[in-house]
């Protein structure tokens, strides 16, 4: 299987993970969870795991089946939620291009553990 991500640098010596409650997690993880819903939330960040800027356009072309509309919306809400950076290029016509943030990029293992979390089962279950 390829992997969708670049190497992540691990957390900074020292810092300690917060003590989760079986609640606590379940509320935190529901939460981070809520962060990815939307139909096309996911396959826009797969189109960005690369690590390469996308314009407007080529993500437009990239994702079968969305509209504009769509598009900006979720590019909004993923921006506003700090997983996206977005940059106008003071142009004419204007220009937008689209990248993960570092904290965006840091989501790619864990997408990748979900995959092979599925391809374990679906070997097992086989």
């Amino acid at each position: 299987m390829t992997r969708t991500h670049l190497e992540v640098s691990a957390p900074e010596k020292g810092k300690q993970r917060p003590r989760y409650t079986p609640l606590s997690a379940a509320i935190d993880v529901e939460a981070a969870l809520g962060l990815l819903e939307g139909r096309w939330k996911l396959v826009i960040l797969f189109q960005l795991f690369d690590g390469k800027v996308q314009r407007f356009s080529d993500l437009e072309k990239r994702i079968d089946g969305i509209s504009q509309k769509m598009l900006a919306q979720q590019l909004r809400q993923l921006e506003a939620d700090g997983l996206v950076e977005r940059t106008v290029y003071d142009e004419l016509p204007p220009r937008v291009d689209y990248r993960l943030t570092p904290w965006g990029q840091a989501l790619c293992p864990a997408l990748d553990a979900i995959l092979l979390w599925t391809e374990a089962r679906e070997t097992s279950a086989g």
